[in-house]
């Protein structure tokens, strides 16, 4: 797997699915909410199956 995800995207998603998976942990979101794992796990590996269906790439240093 090469690395598709950039250091900001990655940012993005751990932030984004942090508030996710907080709002479904706490009640205030319904158990959909737990879909925030998805962007953690993808952060946390740098890889993004969706980007590499889509020929998408946010990380400068796989781009060479």
């Amino acid at each position: 797997m090469k690395t598709n995800v950039g250091s900001l995207d990655r940012g993005l998603r751990l932030v984004f699915g942090g508030i996710l998976i907080a709002l479904a942990y706490s009640g205030h979101f319904s158990p959909w909410g737990w879909i925030g794992i998805v962007p953690v796990v993808t952060a946390l590996i740098g890889w993004c199956p969706a980007y590499r269906i889509f020929g998408l790439n946010s990380c400068p240093v796989s781009k060479k």
